[in-house]
């Protein structure tokens, strides 16, 4: 693999289990020091993608390049140039902090010479300097999520697989644990990562949006804010908001309605030309409309079209 050639290549890639298909036939590539997040709902596919990348389970069909090995044949090479973090917590909770980190280094054989080194840079990373004899059970969820991640990255990889990792971490500890993505980042590291968090999303260098087991859309946030949804989106803030919700979905030139908040996200197809007939139509079913206006959609408006789209459509 030359330093121009993409760091992972999937063609068709097909995963399934007995008659359910939960990844069908998805296709894309990621680059050195690219951060790619695969978003979608609990259910999509999303780790059952990341464990075939990461050898640890077997493509029905299609193909999957990671380093320039393919998953299917050469899955112990991949496993070696990987570095992986599962969404349930990996380490092992009766250890303490120096043993975890030991430990790991030993199954990525990483060289003694290099162990001191490395041991103190997951320390420093994790903030864990000077708590190497904590047993790592009784870290907060914060320190653990850093700790893991340095003890998967101790053999220092090309590529890291990261499934939920925030999962259940408060807002600052995931900013910190986002800081540390970037910054590996920045030295090369090719990062791909699932998620089912939007503002997490929006940390990504590229998207791809799974539901169902099928891409429906790829490509930068600001890239899917503005070109992937159908139509275009209006603020709606009203009352009784629950049957504006019901007469919106059941209007014809409404593609979709939704509740965000105290207001209604309303998608048209053309939002000036649809407020006045809107306005309308729910003060005449008596719905009282404080406002109603154009806005930007954000990346879950954009989700939630395309899955609802999608939804409607069936598989082909």
């Amino acid at each position: 693999m030359t330093n121009n050639s993409p760091s992972v290549v999937v063609r068709e890639l097909v995963k399934r289990f007995g008659d359910f298909v939960a990844v069908d036939r998805i296709s894309f590539e990621a680059h050195r020091g690219e951060v790619v997040g695969f978003l979608g709902p609990n259910g999509a596919g999303k780790s059952t993608t990341i464990r075939m990348l990461c050898g640890l389970l077997r493509p029905t069909a299609g193909q999957a390049l990671v380093a320039g090995y393919d998953v299917a044949q050469e899955p112990e090479r991949v496993r070696q140039r990987i570095g992986y973090m599962s969404q349930k917590f990996s380490l092992y909770n009766d250890l303490r902090v120096i043993e975890n980190i030991q430990f790991f280094a030993s199954m990525y054989e990483v060289p003694v010479a290099l162990l001191p080194e490395r041991a103190s840079w997951v320390l420093g990373m994790a903030g864990l300097t000077g708590r190497e004899s904590a047993l790592t059970g009784t870290l907060p969820s914060g320190w653990k999520q850093r700790l893991a991640l340095g003890c998967a990255v101790l053999h220092r990889p090309s590529i890291l697989f990261l499934d939920e990792p925030t999962s259940g971490v408060d807002p600052i500890s995931r900013r910190q644990f986002w800081e540390l993505i970037h910054q590996m980042a920045a030295d090369g590291v090719t990062v791909l990562v699932t998620t089912h968090y939007m503002d997490e999303a929006e940390y990504c260098n590229r998207l791809v949006l799974i539901f169902q087991g099928r891409i429906v859309a790829s490509g930068s946030p600001a890239e899917l804010k503005q070109h992937a949804m159908t139509g275009e989106l209006l603020l709606v803030e009203c009352d009784p908001m629950g049957l504006a919700l019901d007469l919106l979905q059941k209007t014809p030139d409404v593609v979709d309605a939704a509740v965000f908040g105290n207001a209604l996200h309303v998608v048209v197809p053309e939002s000036r030309a649809a407020m006045p007939p809107l306005r309308a139509y729910l003060s005449k079913h008596g719905v009282s409309v404080a406002r109603i206006e154009p806005i930007r959609p954000t990346l879950e408006d954009v989700f939630v079209s395309l899955t609802a789209k999608q939804g409607n459509s069936g598989k082909e």
